[in-house]
């Protein structure tokens, strides 16, 4: 589990295409500038384009930095967490920073909505690798299924999205999220793939709602359909909706234990698991993902709220 003191950086938590990814939280949960419906953090809460220093840059490089001293060495650092972090108003000095203290590449996962902008492209620019999402090949389902800021068009968006690939697009891997029933039609997907395969970018990626997602009726697709849709993208995208179980270990299996134990005495949210074991909501996620995956614990809604609880285990067979 992470250190308690701990207020902005978490992990390393496993990540099927960063490796060991140490995670860096710059945004409040949950400030974004979409409200996508298969969000792993919950609903947006504050729906915004303002940018601002939401926590001071000085203390978050110095965590990183104490972070680092103590010996850990992730294979990437990941400014994500609870909210959008390009909202970040001193991010690219914060990339700089990190860049003075160590030689660990940093990335960014964004959802590419302010990539409009030029400072927001040339703060992001300065990272190593850029990871922005393309979920929509039109501006209906893009409100269907990202559900934007007042402020945000689509094609403002794809605009911003393309200008930064034109000059940045050898560092860029590409996330296509696909729902079921709402972005998963040969449609659908191949009016995203007409965007997606003029961007020049290093990788294309699919992922689905394999982690509980904000809205319960969200379904993720199959993996025989994900294998389809990836033959529509030039280059033909990865896979990117699994995480191989030898990858949670160490760190991240302490987490799973302390969850499941919270999870047995009383139903929680993410967000009392969050809180009440001092982990970031991020983690909270993937460990919740690798227990109902594994039949250890169920969700249920209560009022409007998603609870996950234990599973009652099976009393081992006595031999005779």
């Amino acid at each position: 589990m992470p250190q308690s003191s701990s207020k902005y950086v978490f992990g390393p938590v496993p990540s099927r295409r960063l490796g060991r990814s140490l995670g860096v939280d710059l945004i409040p949960p949950k400030t974004c500038t979409l409200d996508c419906v298969y969000c792993q953090i919950g609903r947006t809460t504050e729906k915004s384009i303002e940018r601002r220093e939401f926590v001071p840059l000085e203390d978050v490089a110095a965590e990183i930095a104490r972070v680092l001293a103590g010996g850990v060495r992730p294979d990437y650092i990941t400014l994500a967490g609870s909210g959008e972090p390009t909202l970040y108003s001193r991010l690219g000095e914060l990339i700089d920073r990190i860049h003075s203290l160590t030689d660990v590449p940093v990335d960014v996962l964004t959802n590419g909505t302010l990539l409009f902008d030029p400072r927001v492209r040339d703060e992001v620019a300065r990272a190593d690798l850029i990871v922005p999402s393309l979920d929509a090949g039109d501006a209906a389902t893009f409100e269907r299924i990202n559900r934007p800021a007042p402020a945000i068009g689509f094609d403002q968006y794809i605009d911003g999205l393309r200008e930064f690939c034109r000059q940045h697009g050898s560092k860029v891997w590409l996330e296509v999220f696909i729902v079921q029933g709402i972005n998963d039609s040969d449609e659908a997907v191949d009016r995203i793939a007409a965007i997606a395969n003029d961007l020049g970018v290093a990788r294309i990626q699919l992922n689905t709602a394999v982690r509980p997602p904000a809205e319960p009726d969200v379904q993720a697709v199959t993996p025989q359909r994900l294998a389809e849709i990836a033959d529509r993208f030039e280059p033909r995208a990865e896979v990117v909706a699994d995480f191989p179980e030898k990858e949670y270990t160490g760190q991240f299996q302490g987490g799973v234990e302390a969850v499941l134990e919270t999870l047995r005495r009383r139903p929680c949210t993410l967000d009392d698991l969050a809180a009440g074991l001092d982990m970031h909501r991020p983690e909270i996620a993937k460990v919740l993902e690798k227990l109902l995956r594994a039949g250890r614990i169920a969700g249920e809604q209560r009022q409007g709220r998603l609870y996950y609880l234990a599973v009652r285990e099976k009393p081992a067979e006595k031999r005779t």
